[in-house]
């Protein structure tokens, strides 16, 4: 029986399971914090509503501290100080939290989905296993592999952007997810977690809007378990000329105006397009996976290469 269809505990049940240290974190969870609820370690998610006084553009300690202090990067096809993308980055989805997954639907009509039911089928996630979704955002992923692990399984839905943290806290403590952990964290260093601790990690649509990607793919290895798989559900370059010219003209058109119309953000999605191109391809990624030390390393191209699933093993 999944566990969607489960009876909520109760507060006192709630509070009484909450004594216990997660065996993800490298520090206690504060006490008194409900199972499927957790605090982060740096502020309450709970007591900050989605609709409510959410603090703009709150980020994990250490976020915005990559790289070298006066080095620049790409924020889309701008050039922006390192230090400073990260708080860019957190604008964006501070922006888009609420319409997040209204806008995927229409982007790409509603094939995101088979995109990620592709990605869990590729993941080989089993009953009892611990689970960390990075940049999980509203949940999407998390929710399968909170049905998928079971109730003697885990799952931790990890994001560095507060709203977007939020919105997928609610959604699954809605749908009867209580073996789902919260936790606000930077992909760079997953600060908060222990070494060895997963079974799976995933990133879906994340990870070309991290800073330093080298970092991000060795702290992923580091939380890994020995026989454990990375997943990463990307956008890509695609792989048919002529398609690709066409996706170009309806990234760069279409995307901003339903940007504007939908979530009346134009800009944050004229960052989406740019930050698509600026990601690395599928060989490129790939060779970064194995520069982290994965192994058995391979990709699987989606709608011609719009989006590639990576997939690597530490052994």
């Amino acid at each position: 029986m999944s566990n969607e269809n489960q009876k909520p505990t109760s507060p006192t049940e709630q509070a009484q399971s909450s004594d216990k240290v997660s065996p993800f974190l490298n520090s206690p969870l504060p006490q008194g914090t409900p199972q499927g609820q957790q605090q982060t370690l740096q502020q309450t998610l709970t007591d900050t509503p989605v609709n409510g006084s959410v603090p703009k553009y709150n980020l994990p300690r250490g976020a915005g501290n990559t790289g070298n202090v006066g080095e620049t990067t790409h924020f889309g096809y701008s050039t922006v100080r390192t230090e400073d993308k990260a708080q860019k980055v957190a604008e964006v989805f501070h922006s888009v939290a609420s319409k997040y997954d209204l806008m995927n639907d229409l982007m790409s009509f509603g094939i995101h989905r088979l995109w990620k039911r592709f990605a869990i089928n590729m993941s080989g996630v089993r009953r009892g296993q611990h689970v960390l979704d990075i940049a999980g955002g509203t949940g999407d992923l998390a929710k399968v592999f909170s049905r998928e692990v079971g109730p003697q399984g885990h799952v931790v839905l990890s994001d560095i952007n507060e709203s977007m943290l939020n919105v997928g806290r609610d959604r699954l403590i809605d749908a009867g997810c209580t073996n789902v952990d919260f936790v606000l964290a930077n992909a760079e260093t997953l600060e908060p977690f222990a070494d060895n601790s997963f079974d799976l990690v995933t990133i879906s649509f994340g990870l070309r809007n991290v800073t330093d990607k080298d970092a991000a793919l060795a702290s992923m290895f580091r939380v890994l378990k020995p026989g454990g798989r990375l997943l990463i559900l990307e956008f890509s370059k695609p792989v048919f000329e002529p398609f690709s010219k066409l996706y170009d003209l309806y990234s760069f058109t279409a995307l901003p105006i339903m940007g504007k119309l939908v979530a009346n953000d134009s800009e944050s999605y004229k960052y989406l397009a740019e930050s698509i191109r600026m990601h690395p391809d599928q060989r490129t990624l790939k060779g970064m996976m194995e520069n982290a030390g994965f192994q058995n390393c391979d990709y699987h191209n989606l709608t011609a290469g719009i989006v590639a699933v990576h997939r690597g093993f530490k052994l």
